[in-house]
């Protein structure tokens, strides 16, 4: 599917008040931890851990000892040494934990709506690998992406997908009642995942969550431009299947552009196409729809990579910073 991409509608709101689905006016006088829960994704904030390896445990204890998180999400551990000792530091350090099983797709090549059966079984096997360790660190969610997919076949795809996703649903509950989450992903620039477009993700979403009620959608603000949405046509019609939100950048303007694509670049990276006003506009919605609340605080973490020789550290505060300067906006 190609299509050209539109020039963004700008979500306008007033910001000296937001009223709920209820007509109820939701007073903005209260910090952002009374609403959600902060966290920030280990292997995209620190490069070389992504294959499972390199120094995972010194990364992680510089997000555990950071108090502005609760959150931190992880990805595959080869060892079980350090799976244990990662699972030990969280829980010692007062923190939730997800999991994100992305990783264990893009770095094998494999796909979960792949049309080869032998291919969708590798694929399975492996996210249900991703779903053992999700449990045995205790994490709060487990996350996959779809796969390609071409568009002569993309309704086979789609039934292939549904048919994955049925058979991950039902492993985690098996086991206990972890949530498993699909991400929404561009279509046609970087990981071209068949989700996807709002429309096929509101059938998916409508469609798995009448069978499964661990099932929910993974959004995020860096892939709303990259599906040439507004952040209201990216999550109104998907509303009330959202159960866990990044926050993220993302360079579209042109190939030829520093960090285009899904590369999550820090806000404000030039040519990109979020900041503070593009991140209080995301989070006004997410509160406005009723997924940040008091209530049930959900998960809203950072993925925000540093490009190039960019220092780590100084990338988080930076998105640390943007963080605080955007909810004073909502």
């Amino acid at each position: 599917m190609q299509l050209q991409q539109q020039p963004r509608k700008q979500f306008q709101e007033n910001n000296e008040f937001i009223r709920n689905e209820k007509g109820m006016v939701i007073k903005m006088d209260k910090p952002m931890r009374r609403y959600m829960k902060v966290g920030t994704i280990l292997h995209v904030a620190y490069g070389g851990l992504a294959g499972g390896e390199g120094p995972i445990l010194e990364c992680l204890k510089k997000i555990v000892t950071d108090p502005y998180f609760e959150v931190v999400e992880v990805a595959r551990m080869k060892d079980p040494a350090t799976r244990r000792a990662a699972a030990d530091m969280i829980a010692c350090a007062h923190m939730t934990s997800a999991y994100g099983g992305q990783g264990r797709m893009l770095g094998a090549g494999l796909n979960i709506n792949d049309l080869d059966e032998e291919g969708r079984q590798k694929a399975l096997a492996s996210l249900k690998e991703g779903i053992d360790e999700a449990y045995e660190i205790g994490a709060a969610d487990f996350s996959f992406l779809a796969g390609t997919y071409e568009k002569e076949t993309r309704e086979e795809s789609f039934q292939k997908l549904l048919e994955s996703t049925r058979e991950l649903c039902a492993y985690a509950r098996s086991k206990g009642d972890m949530p498993v989450l699909c991400e929404v992903f561009d279509y046609d620039i970087a990981k071209r995942s068949l989700i996807g477009p709002v429309e096929l993700v509101k059938r998916y979403a409508e469609t798995m969550g009448r069978e499964y009620d661990n099932f929910g959608l993974m959004v995020d603000l860096s892939h709303i431009p990259m599906i040439h949405e507004t952040i209201q046509e990216n999550l109104l019609p998907v509303k009330d299947y959202i159960r866990h939100a990044h926050m993220g950048n993302t360079v579209i303007k042109s190939p030829e552009c520093p960090a285009y694509g899904d590369e999550h670049p820090r806000f404000g990276f030039p040519n990109s196409e979020n900041d503070v006003e593009e991140l209080a506009a995301y989070l006004r919605l997410l509160l406005q729809i009723g997924f940040l609340n008091e209530e049930n605080r959900p998960i809203v973490s950072f993925e925000v990579k540093p490009f190039g020789e960019e220092d780590a550290d100084v990338t988080m505060a930076g998105a640390k910073r943007t963080l605080d300067l955007a909810w004073e906006l909502v």
